[in-house]
């Protein structure tokens, strides 16, 4: 007899997800939303019911350039405001990459709105400055008048619905190394949660956190199936900005492995990629979107943006760095088959369950030299080390 997930599985649905492996033009806000518009409306036309860019696709991430804090503060709200009208208009699913942008509590404590969740495809921030010969709004501010305490900036992602609406915001937690932990305010212990979308449950991770499974554990217990993953990978700062920066102060990609890393695999950093996405998706039974960054060759760029189920690993991948998009057909029956036949979601739900994946930091601290000692453990219980 078929076992009660088995006939989910016949019954599940089948969705189409577009990958939008985007090169971000440095600085360049407006001519990267445009190559991202035209994507995103080709997608739609094909049909599908979402589509996802890469992180820091609008500006790149050139946290030394003097302007770049700036242009993210003056610009975030008014390609936010855009992409949610593109929904609109395509009656699509939409994320938007990630969005760097002031950081939420530096706006409350101006007085600013926070981004609006379930708001019926409201407008956030709508009331700026009006052009009198459009009578739009427009919501890019003048740099020179951004304050300094706006310039504290946060890394977020937004799920975008066919209305128009946004159904939900994250901040990336886990900061790559002191390039990120400079310039960008996390979002800490704040749980992970996830959501429900016309595709089902969702959650949103960003890029780094993907080294961390415990994040993803948080999500699917919580009932997401579908993880979505803007992620950045570009080595080659100096080619960017002139500036010289070191191996390990670049965001993880072919060359972000340490000289030694390198000189035992060349491309390390694909390896890791690749490897983690597959095995994020057979550990927690669930379908990852991995959408990254492309760019011309020789520049470090990784690409290798992939839609990725247990059982098969990617279902489609644009295998270079090269700019491109893929409409990817996700049969979220062979995510049932996983459970099906991993029954990893039904251990995490069953009474008993055995770990706790808020870990506390005495856990760690002692680099097991205490080992055999009672700690204070997770939650307050006690543990041995």
């Amino acid at each position: 007899m078929a076992s009660a997930n088995s006939r989910k599985a016949n019954s599940a649905p089948k969705y189409k997800i577009a990958i939008i492996q985007l090169y971000p033009k440095p600085m360049n806000a407006s001519h990267n939303f445009s190559k991202a518009a035209t994507s995103i409306r080709s997608a739609a036309q094909q049909g599908a019911q979402l589509a996802v860019l890469p992180e820091y696709h609008l500006l790149n991430f050139l946290p030394n350039d003097p302007k770049y804090a700036r242009r993210c503060a003056a610009t975030w709200r008014h390609y936010l405001r855009e992409y949610r009208r593109l929904a609109r208009e395509c009656e699509i699913c939409i994320v938007p990459g990630s969005i760097v942008k002031t950081a939420s509590e530096v706006r409350g404590r101006r007085g600013g709105a926070v981004p609006l969740v379930n708001d019926g495809g409201k407008d956030e921030d709508e009331a700026k400055t009006t052009d009198p010969s459009t009578n739009h709004t427009l919501l890019i501010e003048d740099e020179s008048t951004i304050p300094e305490d706006a310039l504290q900036l946060e890394n977020a992602a937004y799920f975008i619905d066919p209305t128009g609406a946004i159904l939900h915001k994250y901040v990336k937690k886990n900061l790559w190394g002191p390039t990120e932990r400079a310039h960008l305010t996390s979002s800490g212990r704040e749980a992970h949660t996830c959501f429900d979308t016309p595709l089902g449950r969702v959650g949103m991770l960003i890029c780094w956190d993907l080294a961390f499974p415990e994040a993803f554990r948080e999500l699917i217990a919580q009932g997401a199936k579908i993880i979505i993953l803007p992620t950045f990978f570009d080595t080659n700062r100096t080619t960017i900005t002139g500036i010289k920066l070191t191996t390990n102060l670049r965001p993880g990609t072919l060359s972000d492995a340490s000289d030694a890393g390198l000189r035992h695999n060349p491309t390390a950093e694909a390896t890791l990629v690749n490897s983690m996405v597959t095995s994020r998706a057979f550990e927690n039974t669930c379908a990852v979107v991995f959408a990254n960054a492309g760019g011309p060759p020789g520049r470090g760029y990784m690409g290798l943006s992939q839609v990725t189920v247990p059982f098969i690993g990617p279902v489609a991948q644009l295998g270079s760095c090269a700019e491109g998009m893929i409409v990817a057909d996700l049969d979220m029956g062979i995510v049932e088959d996983g459970e099906d036949n991993y029954q990893i979601r039904s251990d995490i739900a069953s009474e008993g369950w055995h770990y706790d994946y808020r870990h506390g930091r005495d856990d760690w601290v002692s680099g097991g030299k205490d080992k055999g000692k009672v700690s204070s453990g997770v939650n307050g219980k006690s543990a041995k080390l």
